[in-house]
């Protein structure tokens, strides 16, 4: 009889944890964070990235920006706003974490690694293919694309 209470008892509190968890990804606040614990604190922007990365091939520390997509399958990778050219896509460690849909529109402060890196053309062209681009767009697709990438530790919601 102990034992069945004790299941019982376990299984609600399990119940409850892992409801409590996907209560958190459906809302992004102010305030609410992902993955690792991270502070606001000596953040730099999007474009002080950008510069920061001209002059070396690799950033680790907190950047802000305004969200402008977010994965639609399971939040597993979210855009940054860029001026002037396409948003920069940030993936989080060992997908340890996802983003909500609602964070669209919201600014975050990320935490982690940024480099420089070159797509190529085959890479490019598999990902229009999984946009459902058409044929005559991907091919027109013909050199590689250097970009940024950031690997994020952790996301908070600022506003």
């Amino acid at each position: 009889m102990k034992k069945i209470f004790l299941f019982l008892v376990l299984s609600i509190v399990a119940t409850r944890f892992s409801f409590g968890q996907q209560k958190d990804i459906l809302a992004a606040k102010p305030g609410v964070k992902y993955g690792k614990e991270i502070s606001a604190s000596n953040a730099i922007s999007v474009a002080k990235l950008e510069k920061e990365l001209t002059q070396k091939n690799a950033f680790h520390g907190k950047i802000t920006g305004k969200v402008v997509e977010v994965c639609k399958k399971k939040g597993c990778f979210m855009t940054l706003q860029r001026d002037g050219e396409e948003p920069i896509t940030v993936r989080f460690k060992d997908y340890g974490f996802f983003m909500p849909s609602d964070i669209v529109g919201k600014t975050v402060v990320v935490e982690g690694s940024a480099k420089k890196k070159e797509v190529s053309v085959a890479s490019l062209q598999h990902a229009a293919k999984d946009l459902g681009k058409s044929q005559a767009e991907i091919d027109q697709i013909t050199q590689p694309k250097k970009d940024i990438s950031i690997i994020a530790d952790g996301v908070l919601v600022i506003k």
